[in-house]
């Protein structure tokens, strides 16, 4: 491999494993508003307007809210394995995470125009992190 190759990987792996990292904090914030605080500010945030709602759905946001930390378990670590370890591990569980969360963000964009804002919150560093991840892999 080239010294250019090399120094390209590289920047690729650093932009991969921070991309993932912001993605798993992402993720780990809407854990907290799912499954920590859903009964008082965090329903606000989804526009559950009273305690009735917030009763009927509140299990669904608390399993909710467990999906996303789970993924941002697995974006974290491949992150962390990606530059420290294993690039080829790390690379898969950064695309596998991350990909993910870019699968439902795009979901969410295609329910509703008005969650286009939260779906490019949610979607955008873990799209560059799959991206950036596949390009360690070339």
């Amino acid at each position: 491999m080239s010294a250019a190759a090399g120094a390209h990987t590289a920047q690729m792996t650093a932009l991969a494993a921070i991309a993932a990292l912001l993605a798993a904090a992402i993720h780990t914030y809407i854990f907290v508003l799912e499954s920590v605080t859903f009964e008082t500010a965090g329903r606000r945030v989804f526009g559950v307007r009273d305690d009735a709602e917030a009763r009927i759905v509140r299990r669904w946001a608390f399993n909710q809210g467990w999906y996303n930390l789970f993924l941002a378990v697995g974006a974290a670590v491949g992150a962390l394995v990606l530059a420290f370890g294993d690039g080829h591990v790390g690379a898969a569980l950064v695309l596998f995470a991350c990909g993910s969360m870019a699968g439902a963000a795009s979901v969410l964009a295609a329910t509703d125009r008005a969650l286009l804002r939260p779906a490019a919150i949610q979607g955008g560093p873990s799209v560059v992190a799959v991206v950036a991840a596949a390009i360690t892999l070339i």
